[in-house]
């Protein structure tokens, strides 16, 4: 089945099976699901977590009890801005700068109590949270069909705070756990090296490659327009020369 073949299929059980949390529907979405809490509970007990003193997260709902974790853990959070469409495109969650937790950690408080931070000034991330709408078991991860994750990768991997070596997770329902093989993926495609669902913890030992950075030539005029630090990245690319 293609992407979103398997978007619609997993939107749609998680539906019709009850597994879906608010904010509802879940279709459209990085779909909050039963037993999210379990989740980043076990999530937080593997080594990758313990390890990690800078993380990357999304902003959605199921990943919410994993950033209030991480904040309680004295770990320091980032967040990209919707569509990275500010000037400053990431906001920092600092546990020493937070007095609410629970306000700090939602989709709304983000915004409010999160710093604006270039990706310049970002310190070297220890492990990535990323929200799925289906994994499989290789570590091949489709999410809600934007790109946005990816293109954040790219982005942070061109300004250095990522690097080849980031741990990538994420974590899911155990019905949005695939088989290995099931997704097929492209060069865009970051693959993840931590699966976490409510019942099991997964390591994949994927060969997939990461993205490098951000692949110029398959971005359009209308992205480039809409996310301002893309041209920044862009100004300090080493200049190619044609010695031919």
């Amino acid at each position: 089945m293609t992407k979103d073949d398997l978007r619609e299929q997993i939107w749609d059980y998680l539906e019709s099976e009850g597994l879906a949390r608010f904010p509802f529907p879940p279709h459209g979405r990085i779909p909050n699901f039963e037993n999210h809490r379990e989740a980043a509970d076990r999530l937080a007990t593997t080594d990758a977590w313990s390890q990690a003193s800078t993380l990357k997260c999304n902003p959605d709902g199921p990943q919410l009890p994993v950033r209030r974790q991480a904040l309680r853990d004295g770990k320091t959070i980032y967040m990209a801005v919707p569509r990275l469409r500010d000037e400053k495109p990431f906001l920092r969650l600092d546990p020493a700068e937070i007095d609410d937790i629970h306000a700090a950690t939602t989709v709304s408080g983000c915004s409010k109590h999160g710093v604006p931070v270039d990706p310049e000034a970002m310190p070297e991330i220890d492990l990535i949270v990323a929200g799925s709408v289906a994994v499989d078991r290789a570590g091949s991860r489709i999410g809600k069909g934007e790109g946005y994750s990816d293109l954040e990768f790219a982005l942070l991997r061109g300004f250095g705070p990522i690097n080849s070596e980031t741990t990538v997770a994420t974590t899911v329902h155990d019905c949005q756990l695939l088989e290995a093989g099931e997704i097929e993926t492209g060069r865009h495609d970051v693959p993840v090296d931590l699966i976490v669902t409510p019942t099991d913890t997964i390591e994949p030992d994927s060969t997939a490659p990461r993205p490098e950075g951000i692949y110029w030539d398959d971005l359009d005029a209308e992205t480039r327009g809409e996310i301002p630090v893309l041209e920044r990245l862009n100004e300090s690319r080493p200049i190619e020369h044609n010695d031919g």
